[in-house]
């Protein structure tokens, strides 16, 4: 390939696809790991810690945690990519919100999933002795906080935010920015009283990243177009 040839935009025109790509990525992952979850490790806090005797269930928990750090890094493809769209008309208070709204949301995932891998530590560490122990159900307590409760309130927040400044400066249209507002809403008052409403965020990224496969085809940002 001859680098003296590729102008400087090059690299640029391939960034909307990689940002969809990425979205449904994510998605998928997320809605994986979630499901996992739910699967492996039971909703009840009166069960402590006696679900860890069953290996299948820590095999569901260890895969589920596998597959969270891929989850982030796609995320944050998407979230680069998603603010490269909006380009120059990117208003900097929303941005800000963005940004730290999206990065705070990667770093609860992490540190919840952190949490929960520390439990399956604890147990196979110790072998029977402390499951159901007061340490195992607080370890359990702060990673549902942590994933239940803050880190899908900063998802609310990021998916509020980008519908706004996608609806504000026209990236997005009216229908996918109602979308938006009803699934901020929802995972604000009913993420931790309704667990598997946590798909909804998923859910939101899946569809957005759809439209931006779609409405960019060829890789061309809003920057690009001719007005």
């Amino acid at each position: 390939m001859d680098l003296d040839r590729a102008g400087p935009g090059a690299a640029m025109l391939r960034t909307p696809r990689a940002a969809g790509v990425a979205g449904v990525a994510f998605s998928l992952l997320l809605g994986l790991v979630i499901l996992l979850f739910k699967l492996s490790v039971p909703s009840d806090g009166a069960a402590s810690g006696a679900w860890l005797t069953d290996p299948d269930r820590r095999r569901t928990l260890t895969t589920a945690l596998t597959l969270v750090p891929f989850a982030g890094i796609a995320f944050l493809w998407f979230m680069g990519v998603v603010r490269d769209r909006i380009g120059d008309r990117e208003d900097r208070f929303f941005a800000t919100v963005f940004l730290g709204s999206g990065l705070l949301f990667v770093a609860m995932l992490f540190a919840g999933a952190a949490v929960n891998g520390a439990v399956v530590e604890s147990y196979r560490g110790t072998a029977q002795n402390a499951v159901g122990g007061d340490l195992l159900v607080t370890e359990r307590h702060i990673a549902q906080q942590l994933l239940n409760v803050y880190a899908l309130r900063m998802a609310a927040v990021f998916v509020l935010s980008t519908t706004s400044i996608g609806y504000r400066t026209g990236v997005l249209p009216r229908w996918l920015g109602i979308f938006g507002l009803i699934v901020a809403a929802t995972l604000l008052v009913s993420a931790a009283s309704f667990p598997w409403v946590n798909l909804a965020f998923p859910l939101w990224t899946l569809v957005l990243s759809i439209h931006i496969l779609r409405v960019a085809p060829h890789g061309a940002t809003p920057r690009d177009r001719p007005n």
